[in-house]
């Protein structure tokens, strides 16, 4: 079991959630100040997707920075997460010709992807380790072994700590593979990611598989989404990890009830201290990680 536990708050995601949930955080605002308000119920790191003003998700750099420079001149201590799963997505084509990509497609250059982090200089950053049938239709998202070998090349040259994203154990394996070769700075960062079809499922069993998968040296968190979320804070944190929890993953508090980012942060917290762990600081989790804080 882990007795001190820190706690990461997935804000917004880019899934079709905002129709789902009206107070969805969606604008850079919205974005900035729940992740704020999750830092101070108790969440060390806050995992920043960005939207367009209807929701659409985007990767547009000028959000992000607004997002950034609001967290960062709030006073507020929170670890800095962005991603860079953005432009991954391929469609395929449904037709006879499969290279005819859908409309769902959104493919870009690996150092396009990771612009925001070498731009913006967060503590974290993701990197989705591999590829992988993502939902029930015909995307998938591509991360390739050659690109992902640039990317945390270059994370580890600008001193971001890349969180290897496992969404199942293929990629939990070259994760690492990564930290074998040199191109994860100790400790690496492994996140486990459960219950997204079609990656590995929201099990126990699963979850041993990925922890004996990764590094002995690896610092690792894990969610399960939707129902799953608050039971995999407690599976988490029995197994020696760090939970994560937000709206990117689960939007209700309990059955029927829309949550806030920092009502799932204060019950994620509540179910880990019943559990007679404490909860880490940003501060004490910086340097657990060995982060380096740019600015």
């Amino acid at each position: 079991m882990n007795n001190k536990v820190f706690v990461s708050c997935a804000v917004t995601g880019s899934g079709d959630t905002a129709s789902k949930h009206p107070d969805l955080p969606k604008t850079p605002e919205q974005i900035a100040k729940s992740a704020i308000e999750a830092a101070k119920a108790g969440a060390a790191i806050a995992h920043i997707h960005v939207r367009e003003e209807d929701g659409t998700p985007s990767r547009r750099l000028e959000l992000y920075k607004e997002v950034v420079d609001r967290i960062r001149s709030s006073e507020t201590d929170v670890i800095l997460n962005l991603t860079t799963g953005m432009g991954g997505d391929l469609d395929i084509g449904q037709g006879e010709n499969p290279l005819d990509f859908g409309p769902m497609t959104d493919m870009a250059n690996v150092m396009e992807r990771i612009a925001n982090a070498e731009q913006f200089l967060p503590e974290i950053c993701t990197l989705d380790a591999g590829t992988l049938n993502f939902g029930d239709g015909s995307v998938i998202t591509v991360n390739t072994p050659n690109d992902l070998r640039k990317a945390a090349k270059k994370l580890q040259e600008i001193k971001v700590k890349p969180e290897i994203e496992a969404f199942d154990l293929g990629n939990m394996w070259f994760g690492s593979q990564l930290y074998k070769e040199g191109l994860l700075s100790d400790p690496p960062m492994f996140q486990m990611c459960l219950g997204i079809p079609w990656g590995a499922p929201a099990t126990p069993l699963a979850m041993q598989a990925m922890k004996d998968t990764m590094p002995k040296e690896a610092v690792w968190s894990g969610f399960a989404i939707s129902r799953n979320e608050m039971p995999y804070v407690a599976q988490t944190v029995v197994m020696g990890g760090n939970p994560r929890v937000g709206l990117e993953d689960n939007l209700y508090l309990s059955k029927g009830k829309l949550a806030t980012n920092a009502q799932l942060v204060e019950k994620a917290v509540r179910i880990v201290e019943d559990l007679g762990a404490s909860i880490m600081t940003p501060a004490e989790t910086r340097e657990k990680l060995k982060l380096v804080k740019h600015k």
